[in-house]
């Protein structure tokens, strides 16, 4: 069951603007996972047996072992009595210290026995491989049936149909579990869709089974099935249940949910459908006009996260707290910056007084002692942090009194620069080193600002020029607007383009930088010194190396770091063409371009609707849309789903034409083509298989196409029928106990 809360949770995201035609969309139809299939406990018929027991050599138990579904029942019976998964689990429970058994839909009753299923069946095939689930399947049955087990045996014949070219092994096992385990008076085997066809009045025709496991071609000739020129596909309702699995997973791999197989069977036999022209489809199935239609969204069990709403009058206590919280922290700026204040007048003050002291003292010794006790190297030193420290204070105080400082740089003078060194002590030299440095350093703030200002002067003159062109020649300067944006179009994607081609190891720009890269690695020999250590190639020495990482940045626009960035000039271009070109509206904006409304992955992965991702109810849901028709086209194009032979088409076309060269065998064929098994359920399956096969067969064969009364059962119910109408054919295909004890478990009729 779906959780979902009962507040819907206030959010400042805004999501793009959908198109005008999706803007009102109703909320999707949510379709809910299957359950787990647990049936509940179901007692056994007596009824059945009871009945049997008045003719026990014609009452027959009738089984159609299929890997999908176990059917079991009584000759007489219009429908099995038992349909069950042939699977079972089996654990020992430690508080009981019991072994406990669960057979078909009771294994899924919790998740101790959902941990412990097996299958009988091999995984994909419908060979039976484990024995004991099979035995233990066996043993359900008859149990479920009545069976009372009086004479040592079931005590009925046994009816069991099987898959075309069943193996030997599996034929002579199953002969054994039979005759010695439940002492069956006689076994009967038949081939399941064979049964079908009798069952729906067929004698010649070309019978299409596609069960759980495979798809069979069988043709058959007045009554005859002629197995040698039969042919086999390997996919199934089980193949295309787990095909659809990796589907989802790849669609979602970070689904927060855990997704099973009996989900991906739900979701086939109800979602799925043949597409009567699957390429046109396929390339129209994501457009947005009818998508809400075509995407079935899944709703997974979640746990939304519920934002309390407060009332108007906590939304103002909150903001006044807020105010309160903010007046306080500027009370402790201001306090932090007056304290600062406060500290930097005291040192001033003893700088100056240190000052005096220096100036007052009588030896060159005394000044030393003082400066050294301070760590300062020398008078100018100290003469630096004084303007330094008075500086500070000033822009302190301007700033408590709101003045602007001005940012025009001081006069400076550098005096010491003029007088020649040889006139200059040890000091004065350091202090004239020092000056010249501080004197280049003004100068490059000088040059910076006239930089600026001459750089403000021509973007001021550009500006003015592009408004007189625009008053004057309006036509020609949209259009300069027009290629500009086309221009820083076609670079932008140039950009994407680049930056993807590096994330392609198969790519131009991948190989080259790779090639840059072995090339460095292999420039020049790898001596060592004789002393030991790493051999020095001088990589750096020169400027030019250094502009080989331009080569082998991961950023297509890293050696245009200069250059504006297209992105902030395209808004401004488009900026000037919405306010003057009446032509250009927002929608021709790239940004409106590149809403989820235009994503042909929104659309695969969301469907028509707006996502929000920290919805926890959205990030919990599966959009299925291509995989509807994406399924079912895999029993026509198995290359589709990476398996390598040909397509049912081709195969029946193949059967009919070129095994069969008589045209009057041919006509016969095609005029009864008949379709059974589970995976056949599809809407549009006769309609697609005939229209294909009219293109490959002659045009003068007549194709008619029919589906069995019941796809599912009509197996059961045609082996049901061939046993209660008796006569030499079930003579013949009937192998006795008799003949068991005599002829060893490996005797077959044909």
């Amino acid at each position: 069951m779906t959780i979902s809360s009962a507040r819907n949770i206030t959010t400042d995201r805004a999501f793009p603007a959908a198109q005008s035609d999706n803007s009102e969309l109703p909320p999707p139809k949510l379709y809910e996972p299957a359950d787990f299939p647990f049936k509940g406990y179901r007692p056994p018929q007596q009824d059945g047996y009871k009945q049997s027991a008045a003719t026990p050599g014609e009452s027959a138990i009738v089984i159609d072992n299929g890997a999908s579904l176990f059917k079991a029942g009584f000759s007489f019976d219009k429908t099995p009595r038992l349909l069950i998964p042939a699977i079972m689990a089996r654990y020992r429970d430690r508080k009981l210290n019991r072994g406990c058994t669960f057979v078909g839909y009771d294994s899924y009753v919790d998740a101790t026995t959902r941990g412990q299923i097996k299958n009988a069946f091999e995984q994909g095939t419908s060979i039976v491989t484990n024995w004991d689930v099979m035995e233990g399947v066996l043993d359900y049955t008859f149990l479920k049936l009545g069976v009372d087990g009086a004479g040592g045996g079931v005590g009925r014949p046994i009816v069991m149909t099987e898959p075309l070219a069943t193996l030997g092994y599996t034929r002579k096992t199953m002969n054994e579990v039979l005759f010695e385990c439940y002492e069956a008076p006689s076994v009967t085997y038949g081939i399941d869709s064979l049964f079908s066809y009798r069952y729906n009045k067929g004698s010649t025709g070309l019978v299409i089974s596609s069960s759980h496991t495979s798809t069979h071609v069988i043709p058959v000739l007045d009554s005859k099935p002629l197995l040698l020129n039969s042919a086999r596909l390997n996919w199934g309702g089980a193949q295309a249940q787990e095909y659809l699995m990796k589907l989802i997973k790849l669609k979602y791999p970070t689904f927060p949910s855990r997704l099973y197989d009996h989900q991906m069977e739900d979701f086939v036999h109800k979602f799925c459908h043949i597409s009567r022209d699957y390429v046109s489809e396929l390339s129209n199935y994501l457009d947005w006009s009818g998508l809400e239609d075509r995407d079935v969204v899944v709703q997974y069990p979640f746990t939304e996260h519920i934002a309390p709403e407060k009332t108007p009058e906590e939304l103002a206590k909150i903001a006044e707290r807020k105010k309160e919280s903010g007046r306080r922290l500027q009370e402790q700026a201001a306090k932090m910056r007056l304290d600062r204040l406060i500290k930097k007048e005291q040192e001033i003050e003893y700088f100056k007084k240190l000052q005096e002291k220096i100036q007052n003292a009588t030896t060159k010794k005394e000044q030393k002692r003082l400066l050294d006790a301070d760590e300062f190297r020398d008078e100018a030193a100290l003469e630096r942090v004084i303007r330094d420290l008075e500086k500070s204070i000033r822009k302190s105080r301007n700033k408590d009194v709101g003045n602007e400082e001005d940012d025009a740089i001081e006069e400076q003078t550098f005096p010491l620069l003029d007088v020649p060194d040889d006139q200059l002590d040890e000091a004065g030299i350091k202090e004239k080193r020092h000056q010249r440095l501080m004197k280049s350093g003004v100068e490059a703030r000088q040059r910076a600002k006239a930089e600026k200002e001459r750089e403000r002067a021509r973007i001021a003159e550009e500006e003015r020029l592009d408004n007189q062109k625009r008053e004057t020649s309006f036509e020609v300067w949209i259009e300069e607007r027009r290629v500009a944006r086309n221009e820083l179009l076609a670079k932008i994607k140039e950009k994407e383009r680049q930056k993807q081609d590096l994330g392609n190891r198969k790519s131009m720009a991948s190989q080259m930088r790779m090639k840059t890269l072995a090339n460095l690695a292999s420039d020049g020999p790898k001596k060592r010194r004789r002393g030991g250590g790493e051999y020095d190639d001088g990589f750096g020495a020169n400027d030019d190396d250094w502009g080989v990482y331009r080569q082998v940045a991961t950023d297509p626009a890293s050696d245009e770091e200069e250059e504006e960035d297209p992105n902030t000039a395209l808004k401004s271009v488009e900026a000037q063409l919405l306010k003057y070109d009446p032509s250009f509206t927002e929608q021709n904006t790239l940004e409106a371009q590149s809403d989820w409304t235009k994503s042909l992955m929104h659309a695969f992965l969301r469907g028509p609707r707006p996502f929000d991702a920290e919805s926890q109810r959205e990030a919990h849901q599966i959009h299925l849309n291509v995989e509807r028709i994406r399924i079912p086209e895999v029993v026509f194009q198995p290359g589709i789903a990476g398996v390598d032979q040909a397509g049912l088409i081709e195969i029946a076309a193949d059967i009919i034409l070129q095994r069969f060269t008589n045209a009057n065998e041919q006509a016969r064929l095609t005029k009864d083509i008949f379709v059974t098994g589970g995976n056949t359920l599809f809407e549009g399956f006769e309609e697609r298989l005939q229209n294909d096969l009219r293109t490959l067969l002659p045009i003068d064969l007549d194709i008619g196409v029919r589906k069995a009364k019941d796809p599912v059962l009509d197996a059961w119910k045609g082996a049901a029928s061939f046993w209660g109408k008796g006569g030499a054919d079930r003579a013949t295909a009937t192998i006795s106990r008799a003949e068991f004890q005599e002829k060893g478990s490996e005797y077959a009729k044909v």
